[in-house]
């Protein structure tokens, strides 16, 4: 029975997103829509579990929702901030700098949402992962002090996504 569970659920967290992900796509909440959303989920992970030969262990997703409204807050302070560089510091005046930030994460799951998540956040861009993935390379638009910028990227994001993915 757990193998056929397996098989057919070989991610279930994927199959729950794109379920979720298509009823709030459809902006419609039916029965119908969510069942069809559970069956594209169902077919889409077990279509690319080839792609994904190792499972996640040990994810919290409690502390998984409580980072993504951590990360939409950060995104709608960074948006001012961005904003208020962007009309009041001349072009000239800019700080821009490249940060490469060691990481102590491994999995793949958690680097791609810390780039994500550096991504999303105005003013940072991950821009390369070292051939290792050891080290992420960050643009960021103004900083006066390029050091303070990564200790915070890594206290901030990194230590949260440690906890997460345990």
């Amino acid at each position: 029975m757990a193998r056929m569970f397996n098989w057919l659920f070989p991610h279930p967290l994927l199959t729950i997103l794109l379920a979720v992900v298509w009823t709030l796509l459809q902006n419609d909440l039916t029965a119908g829509m969510v069942v069809f959303g559970l069956i594209l989920g169902i077919i889409i992970a077990r279509v690319t579990a080839a792609f994904w030969p190792e499972r996640p262990v040990g994810f919290r997703a409690v502390k998984m929702i409580s980072y993504t409204l951590m990360v939409m807050w950060d995104i709608i302070v960074a948006n001012i901030q961005v904003a208020w560089i962007v009309l009041s510091v001349p072009n000239s005046k800019l700080k821009p700098a490249w940060i490469t930030i060691p990481l102590d994460l491994r999995a793949p799951e958690a680097i791609t949402l810390l780039a994500g998540t550096i991504t999303l956040t105005p003013g940072t861009v991950s821009a390369d992962l070292s051939q290792s993935g050891h080290y992420l390379l960050v643009h960021v638009l103004h900083t006066e002090d390029p050091d303070a910028e990564r200790d915070e990227i890594k206290n901030r994001y990194e230590a949260r996504l440690k906890e997460i993915f345990v």
